[in-house]
């Protein structure tokens, strides 16, 4: 144990540790609910964190990383017996491997984690162009009908259809919408029967 201690007390990994310390300290206290999770993302900022996941979490993992290869590479230098300027000048290598180790692993996890916290997609009416629908009314012409199409949440919707071509599209038959008309707010729809 006392190796371990020493290790995370010499240079570069005590430059973390105390970081890591903070860290632990942080998540403690949100889940204590001391702490809110989202008072230190800054929203759209610098301090947005990496990629539109929380400021955090990314940091976290970021300092989480670094120390470990950081922890490594003290472990490395310990091994090694040699002069003061040397280990100084190794250290700072290490410290700049770790670095870069902790960002690619900070990236590893957050690239995932992006569909999780991203930023939510407005609903578009657009949104239900390649979905089948029921027709509703009594027939479908080029200036008339309605068709109820499900979203991707499972919610329904009555939506205004038109049909392009001449065809027997009556009220319970299966179309698919095909394209929609934002001038004049309908979709276009074609017979699922073939």
């Amino acid at each position: 144990m006392s190796g371990f201690v020493t290790a995370a007390l010499g240079f570069p990994a005590v430059l973390f540790s105390f970081l890591l310390i903070v860290v632990i300290g942080y998540w403690l206290l949100a889940l204590l609910g001391a702490v809110d999770v989202d008072d230190f993302d800054g929203g759209d900022g610098l301090l947005a964190g990496f990629g539109g996941v929380p400021l955090s979490l990314s940091l976290s993992s970021l300092i989480a990383f670094t120390w470990f290869a950081s922890l490594a590479g003290t472990v490395l230098l310990d091994d090694l017996e040699l002069s003061t300027p040397s280990r100084i000048g190794l250290g700072i290598g290490v410290l700049v491997v770790a670095l870069l180790l902790g960002t690619l692993g900070t990236r590893v996890i957050v690239v995932p984690l992006r569909r999780v916290f991203g930023p939510a997609k407005e609903p578009s009416r657009r949104d239900f162009v390649g979905r089948a629908a029921v027709i509703r009314t009594s027939s479908v012409t080029h200036d008339f009908g309605q068709a109820e199409v499900a979203a991707a949440d499972g919610s329904t919707a009555i939506v205004d259809v038109r049909q392009a071509g001449e065809g027997n599209l009556t009220a319970g038959s299966r179309v698919v919408l095909y394209d929609y008309d934002p001038e004049r707010e309908f979709f276009w729809v074609e017979s699922l029967d073939i």
